[in-house]
């Protein structure tokens, strides 16, 4: 019997300011995922609404047509803040692990509970060349296969 090799995790960012990563973040290339399938111009906002609770509305486009998803966020443990939960879908949760983030929080580079559910966020449309280059080199040394990943058009508005 052949034991798949066990990856250590990749750790989450040591600090998150949640005020600095609220706002709008455009997606700039993900691994492939099954319900986000030919989704282009796609977005994540983050704000906190009147009771505090930390919300997200993400959107993209299908066949020229908007659609979207809201959710909600909460920090998983006080002492890893870049470890995050999200939810969809009630009772279902999903974690949001910010494991790269640019000092002023031009981009962030988030992972699911897996390798397999990444996703690259920028706040302008595109990356330069040089905080992509910083951002794929930083994956390579954790394992990550970086051709896999797929560039999501974000090249008009619509």
């Amino acid at each position: 019997m052949f034991m798949k090799k066990q990856e250590s995790p990749i750790p989450t960012v040591k600090e998150l300011n949640l005020k600095k990563y609220l706002g709008l973040w455009y997606e700039i290339g993900k691994l492939p995922q099954r319900e986000q399938r030919q989704l282009t111009h796609v977005t994540a906002r983050y704000h906190v609404d009147e009771k505090g609770i930390l919300r997200i509305h993400n959107t993209g486009f299908r066949n020229g047509k908007k659609v979207g998803i809201r959710g909600k966020a909460w920090v998983r443990n006080e002492k890893e803040p870049g470890a995050l939960y999200v939810q969809f879908f009630w009772p279902f949760k999903g974690e949001y692990n910010v494991i790269m983030i640019a000092e002023d929080y031009r981009y962030a580079v988030v992972l699911g509970k897996s390798r397999e559910s990444l996703w690259i966020l920028a706040r302008e449309r595109t990356l330069s060349k040089e905080d992509l280059r910083e951002i794929l080199d930083f994956l390579k040394n954790h394992g990550i296969d970086t051709k896999r990943i797929l560039k999501t058009t974000q090249k008009e508005e619509i």
